[in-house]
């Protein structure tokens, strides 16, 4: 039987903690670096990355965009990254914010969460701007082969704010109506109720929602109580402002199930401070959940 992707969440929650290690190899970084800015240049850099957040972390991101900018030299360039990343056994979660209709998002789902795939990931963000329902083929594939989906539901841009606090013919603002679709999905699913278990003692669902770490909730209509047991991806931690003891402020007892993202902030260290970064960020993130 496979395993579903809460269980496995929890379990690195339990031994390595909750900080994710961004891999975005953008221009300026490479630069910083001292890397070509070049699909050479990423693959080093994301090399690098998996090989520090493998002494100190349980958890990297990779964004895909700094990797598809060099065409098919850049993704050749991110399959050996994620090859390192499941050989050094890191929980790793595609930032490809996909999203599409019927056979289209069926592909993108294969092309992440199959097994065997050259992008095989444990887990992808995806968007429903078409509806959750649009989802339905990764959101299966996802639960059939113990994989993970992190729907964008809340996003840090202010950009974002006008719809994403739009109000949906069933009241609820556009964002609380994705947790919520999440939430319902879980349950019909009975993702996590085969007794995962994150070191808060709540279960870990398998399908969770992307929610930034400096949105203020109440902006957008959202209850922190309705993130019980359910995975959330909270980028902006670090350079964007948010700081790790602010945990159960943003999320209160929903806290224990945050993937807490850290990119800028660690990577801006360059790669002789690395692991020291990583560190620095994986204690504030445990000593505020104590």
């Amino acid at each position: 039987m496979t395993e579903p992707f809460g269980e496995r969440l929890a379990r690195v929650f339990s031994r390595r903690g909750r900080l994710c290690v961004g891999i975005d190899p953008h221009a300026s970084l490479l630069e910083e670096w001292g890397l070509p800015d070049s699909a050479a240049g990423a693959r080093e850099f994301g090399l690098r990355v998996v090989d520090a957040a493998a002494g100190g972390a349980g958890i990297v991101k990779p964004q895909i965009a700094f990797f598809e900018r060099h065409g098919s030299a850049g993704y050749a360039a991110l399959e050996q990254v994620l090859e390192a990343a499941r050989a050094a056994e890191l929980l790793v979660i595609a930032d490809a914010k996909r999203g599409d209709l019927g056979t289209s998002v069926d592909a993108y789902g294969e092309a992440w969460l199959t097994p065997g795939s050259p992008l095989e990931a444990d887990a992808m963000t995806a968007v429903a701007y078409q509806g959750l329902g649009s989802l339905d083929g990764v959101l299966e594939r996802a639960e059939r082969f113990g994989k993970g989906v992190f729907v964008l539901a809340a996003t840090s841009n202010p950009e974002g704010l006008p719809t994403q606090a739009a109000i949906r013919a069933d009241g609820r603002t556009v964002a609380a109506g994705v947790v919520a679709d999440v939430a319902e999905r879980n349950r019909a699913s009975g993702s996590g109720a085969s007794g995962s278990r994150s070191s808060g003692g709540g279960a870990t669902a398998s399908f969770g929602v992307v929610v930034g770490a400096t949105v203020v909730l109440a902006e957008l209509g959202l209850d922190r109580a309705s993130f019980a047991g359910m995975p959330v991806l909270a980028p902006g931690f670090g350079y964007q402002g948010a700081r790790g003891a602010e945990l159960r402020e943003l999320l209160s007892a929903a806290a224990q199930n945050v993937v807490v993202s850290a990119s800028r902030s660690i990577l801006a260290d360059g790669p002789r401070g690395l692991g020291a970064a990583i560190d620095e960020h994986a204690r504030e993130v445990a000593a505020c959940l104590v």
